[in-house]
């Protein structure tokens, strides 16, 4: 399989899925950010930027 789709006689269709899910996961999240408040996305990001920098 690996052979047919670098030789183009096949798409490889996994990379069709992984981007349309990743375009509904965009979506999501600016539809949650778009209903909290602004101290509620300022507490995310503080929360996000400690367990980032903590390692």
């Amino acid at each position: 399989m690996i052979g047919k789709i670098a030789t183009g006689e096949i798409e490889d269709e996994r990379e069709a899925a992984s981007s349309a899910a990743a375009q509904l996961g965009a979506l999501g999240g600016k539809k949650r950010a778009a209903n909290m408040t602004a101290e509620r996305r300022i507490e995310i990001a503080k929360k996000a930027a400690a367990a980032r920098w903590k390692a």
